[in-house]
């Protein structure tokens, strides 16, 4: 069994998001799985979570699992992958934003939990625009497309394919854990 460390398998390979984030993605979607933790290994701070399909993966839980110690076997976790959403959109310059700006939030009570977020500003060129919709299709200065939705669907008013403009692209992971019934 290959060890990883909790973020690393919540991104990667038990919702296999850098898959997904190669594709053009066509809606703000969030991605869900829930897990049995089968073991623990206190020492080495080290869960053994099943999967559905009844195959395991062993997780590292590093220092920063403040709450490590109140995980019990027969506990589910469930993963949360947020993506997707362009929550701003504007001419390059308007309003000067941090590119990218990044949050842990930790759930409140006995079991560990809690939201790790990352919010990003690039300018892009605009490919396509669907104001009935409410989404647009960009592309970044490497070449790379995203069809996505935004927030305000108004705020598309005025845009034109060619367009330079800033977006705002959220991604957010958020972990929960229930104690076992």
């Amino acid at each position: 069994m290959v060890k990883h460390t909790i973020l690393g398998v919540a991104l990667g390979a038990l919702l296999a998001v850098p898959a997904a984030a190669q594709k053009p993605v066509s809606i703000a979607d969030v991605t869900s799985a829930t897990f049995t933790i089968e073991a623990i290994d206190h020492s080495s701070r080290v869960v053994t979570l099943k999967k559905s399909d009844g195959t395991t993966e062993d997780i590292y839980c590093g220092p920063d699992v403040q709450r490590f110690d109140a995980l019990k076997v027969g506990d589910k976790v469930t993963f949360r992958y947020h993506e997707s959403m362009v929550s701003m959109i504007q001419r390059p310059g308007a309003t000067p934003k941090p590119a990218v700006s990044s949050a842990v939030t930790r759930t409140p009570g006995a079991k560990p939990g809690g939201t790790i977020a990352q919010q990003m500003t690039v300018v892009v060129t605009l490919e396509a625009i669907d104001e009935k919709v409410g989404s647009i299709t960009i592309r970044t200065d490497d070449g790379r497309r995203l069809s996505t939705k935004v927030a305000d669907p108004k705020k598309l008013a005025g845009y034109k394919v060619g367009d330079k403009v800033e977006v705002t692209y959220t991604q957010a992971l958020a972990i929960s854990v229930e104690p076992v019934k």
